[in-house]
């Protein structure tokens, strides 16, 4: 059996109901479920037809096209998603009233956010509708889906005027199968993003990054067989054995046979699923399977049939565990030199648009310009174009949901709609061998309530995972001894975590002097190893002082890396870090005119890709890392 991991709606789903439309539970319940989506696992190598490309938006700050003034409906003035021709039906009939057009609205290339669409739209939040038109010929026995990489942060899917589906959460993919509503030739779909959040929203309205609402990644029309393989999860398990785990959905998923291959290795393995439509199954790893890691990052190609269906995807096989204070990969210990990033392409007015190309530009600044093995992709879960990528080239991920600061940890619904992030996130990603580490928080204030739900997502994430490891970025008690600075990393929430990390930018949000980090004491009860989830300072590039004093200027940051990485050199638990941040990221909170100017300049390079002096400081700092067999001490 594939166990409640494969059963992802059982999960309470609140984060899927409008707030209008949602139940209140009482305190003790589990909000119920209230829609199923299916999970379309791989669904970005299935056949499909890509809707990118030119739609038409309109603002709606109002929200007049999702309900009247009086509540309800709204009325036929404002129903952006009707399947009419506006300009002919006001020819037809002079005397009627619409006060939309959406085939006269301006345009846009999607995927984007529409903080770029136009200059006055920069800073707009709220509703914003999207419409476009396509073509297909439906063809008897297949089954069709509308698949969105990401809608930030809710949607409504509207298909020839019909409701398809609404989905809470910007950062994760969902589905809306659609067979029965498309019709032969034209077909119109109008989709509905707000990008407005309150209090009880993930992330809450205050962050430090930058919002980009919109459809900022790809919509597609995905076609399967009426039967077909719906989640499937391919792994080496701690044991060392292949393990296939795979659920079919339609009505001939019972009792149907299936063949997991891997072609390149000569490898079949005949069985077939249950009355459930679910299938498992492990084997001995064959001789010449060669083991996944940043070293040498061997993908295969895998398939499952069944019946009319062949799932497939492109996968590495390793494991990861800890032992003591070690992480170990394949099972040697290793040193993770990293740095984290956020889903922002490389550009001096970007969108959000990670293709290929922009993924490949951000991770191999990592990689090869940092000498880096790691990357935290921060603060949700990025585009499955970047873990791919990071699959292709070697970078072991962590990888998070928006649990960020002052998340309402006392409201069920709340985490609800945690749990349901996190299973789009870990069934979505659950195939790519980069991702080591499942993270559940960031830099949340420790309460009763914070931990009994952080430790709930903790206990989630592996019981829907067992391969991988968890963790979450915590603060740390700061206090003094014999006159000496001492930190000591007793979250509450360890126990339930694999791998510890800490947030510190002491000599940036302190007044600390530099050279007095290296004699820091760290320190810790729990025998785990230690992650530096981020560190960091910023500096504008291109700013310099002589004096090297001044914050923002390039030689500050410089020397703040020098000495931090001089004190966690002297940690002999440490065994990675992910310094904050590879570039420049725009954040709204970040207005100081000279230095910021809309952006958070702690990055190593600028928007456009402009090394600062600390890029070298740290990549030098790995590099010798690495030429020492990968132990920082």
């Amino acid at each position: 059996m594939l166990g409640r991991g494969w059963r992802r709606l059982t999960i309470a789903m609140v984060a899927l109901a409008w707030p209008a439309c949602a139940a209140t539970p009482s305190p003790d319940a589990t909000p119920a479920l209230t829609m199923p989506h299916p999970v379309l696992a791989a669904g970005d190598m299935r056949q499909h037809l890509d809707l990118s490309g030119v739609w038409h938006y309109s603002i709606d700050p109002y929200r007049t096209g999702d309900a009247g003034f009086h509540g309800g409906d709204p009325g036929a003035s404002q129903r952006r998603y009707a399947d009419i021709d506006v300009a002919q039906q006001m020819r037809d009939h002079p005397s009627a009233l619409y006060e939309f057009d959406m085939a006269r609205a301006p345009t846009a290339t999607l995927p984007s956010s529409w903080l770029t669409h136009s200059p006055d739209m920069r800073h707009y939040q709220g509703l914003v509708w999207y419409q476009r038109h396509f073509t297909v010929d439906p063809k008897p026995g297949e089954r069709e889906f509308l698949r969105f990489g990401a809608a930030n942060y809710r949607a409504q899917i509207y298909l020839n005027g019909k409701r398809v589906g609404e989905h809470e959460g910007g950062f994760t993919t969902f589905a809306f199968e659609v067979t029965g509503l498309l019709r032969k030739g034209d077909n119109q779909i109008t989709v509905g993003v707000d990008s407005a959040r309150a209090p009880e929203d993930l992330p809450p309205p205050v962050t430090d990054w930058e919002t980009y609402g919109g459809l900022t990644r790809a919509v597609t029309l995905v076609t399967t067989p009426a039967t077909y393989v719906d989640n499937a999860w391919v792994r080496l398990s701690r044991d060392g054995r292949i393990a296939v785990s795979a659920h079919l959905d339609g009505k001939a998923a019972g009792d149907l046979p299936v063949t997991f291959r891997i072609p390149a290795l000569g490898l079949a393995l005949p069985g077939k699923t249950d009355g459930n439509g679910d299938w498992s199954t492990t084997v001995a790893a064959p001789a010449a399977l060669k083991r996944w890691s940043p070293d040498s990052p061997t993908l295969y190609d895998v398939q499952i049939a069944a019946g009319d269906d062949v799932w497939k995807d492109r996968v590495g096989f390793r494991t990861i565990a800890v032992r003591g204070h070690d992480i170990l990969l394949n099972g040697k210990p290793i040193f993770l030199r990293g740095i984290a990033l956020h889903e922002e392409e490389f550009g001096g007015n970007p969108t959000r648009a990670i293709t290929p190309e922009a993924a490949r530009a951000l991770l191999s600044e990592v990689k090869d310009g940092l000498h880096g093995n790691y990357v935290r992709l921060a603060h949700y879960p990025h585009s499955e174009v970047m873990t791919r990528m990071a699959d292709k080239l070697g970078l072991i991920v962590w990888s998070e949901i928006p649990i960020y600061w002052m998340v309402d940890f006392k409201n069920p619904e709340v985490l609800a709609k945690a749990q349901h992030m996190l299973a789009e996130e870990i069934e979505r990603d659950r195939d790519r061998a980069s991702i080591i580490i499942w993270s559940v928080g960031n830099e949340t204030p420790i309460t009763p309530a914070r931990n009994h739900f952080l430790s709930t997502l903790a206990a989630e994430a592996h019981s829907l995972d067992d391969s991988r490891l968890v963790s979450a970025a915590l603060l740390v008690d700061r206090g003094s001894e014999n006159g000496k600075t001492v930190f000591n990393i007793n979250d509450p929430l360890i126990p339930s975590l694999d791998v510890m990390a800490v947030n510190t930018y002491n000599g940036w949000y302190s007044e600390d002097p530099l050279p007095s980090l290296a004699d820091f004491v760290w320190r810790s009860p729990y025998d785990k190893p230690l992650i530096f989830s981020e560190l960091g300072a910023a500096a504008k590039a291109g700013f310099h002082d002589p004096t090297r004093s001044h914050k923002f200027s390039e030689e500050f940051q410089a020397d703040y890396y020098k000495y931090t990485l001089a004190m966690a050199s002297r940690i002999p638990f440490l065994r990675g870090m992910s310094p904050w941040v590879l570039k420049d990221f725009r954040s709204p909170r970040r207005q100081h005119p000279v230095y910021q100017q809309g952006w958070n300049r702690k990055g190593l390079v600028s928007p456009t890709g402009v090394r600062k002096e600390a890029f070298g400081v740290l990549a030098g700092y790995y590099a010798k890392i690495a030429a020492e067999g990968g132990a920082a001490h």
